[in-house]
């Protein structure tokens, strides 16, 4: 069984025990100097008990030194530049194409778990939104769906060349805070023009809050969660 040994991965079973298999997975993507365990408390106010079990798997990156924190060492799945004069960010493609990589390895290990793809929802906050978009529709098997919050595409101009023919209808939500001071919502806006441009299913809310994320936005993650589960089963 494939693991990707450069990650420590939290994982449990909700809406069962560990002698039931699950009827389905959820990967989450951390954000910019977090950890698996950042998520855990939000899967635990999910009720997905009409699905089934379903098998939470929390991820925390490889640690690194960021360039835009003067390069301190901390989880990030890619490094952030300071902008250049002209305000300009290059992206860390390497970094990028790197935590792609270890993503994948998770997504196969799902299938190998008994998991079939289409039952795997691939989600993730501020740099884990980056890269369920990056990988999500970059992965070669079919996914049940991506969920974006608080981030935005990165390595937008590869993405029509690139994504993954298996991917082009599988359903996207993306939140984004009005108030977001960390990635303004314009990026988010951006991203999901761009992914609706292309052809893609997007379901777009925004909330009166910052860099962050709110009751709200968990219960329409709920029920987007029991329709795209609920509908493959």
């Amino acid at each position: 069984m494939k693991n990707p040994h450069a990650l420590d991965i939290i994982e449990g079973i909700l809406g069962g025990d560990a002698t039931t298999p699950p009827v389905a997975s959820i990967i989450v993507l951390h954000g910019l100097g977090a950890d698996g365990n950042d998520f855990v408390p939000i899967a635990q106010q999910l009720d997905l008990s009409a699905i089934g079990p379903v098998r939470f798997v929390f991820p925390s990156a490889p640690v690194r030194p960021v360039s835009i924190n003067g390069g301190y060492e901390m989880r990030a799945w890619y490094d952030i530049y300071p902008p250049d004069p002209a305000g300009v960010r290059a992206e860390d493609e390497a970094g990028l194409r790197e935590s792609q990589a270890l993503i994948q390895q998770l997504l196969d290990r799902e299938i190998e778990l008994g998991v079939p793809s289409g039952r795997t929802v691939l989600m993730g906050f501020s740099q884990g939104c980056a890269m369920t978009l990056m990988a999500g529709l970059r992965a070669p098997q079919r996914l049940a769906g991506l969920v974006g919050w608080s981030g935005y595409l990165p390595l937008a101009s590869t993405t029509a060349q690139e994504r993954s023919p298996a991917n082009l209808a599988t359903p996207i939500t993306l939140a984004h805070g009005e108030q977001d001071d960390v990635v303004a919502i314009g990026r988010g806006l951006a991203s999901r023009d761009l992914l609706q441009a292309l052809g893609h299913e997007v379901e777009w809310h925004s909330y009166p809050m910052a860099h962050s994320v709110c009751p709200e936005q968990v219960v329409h993650l709920n029920a987007w969660l029991l329709r795209v589960l609920g509908a493959q089963r």
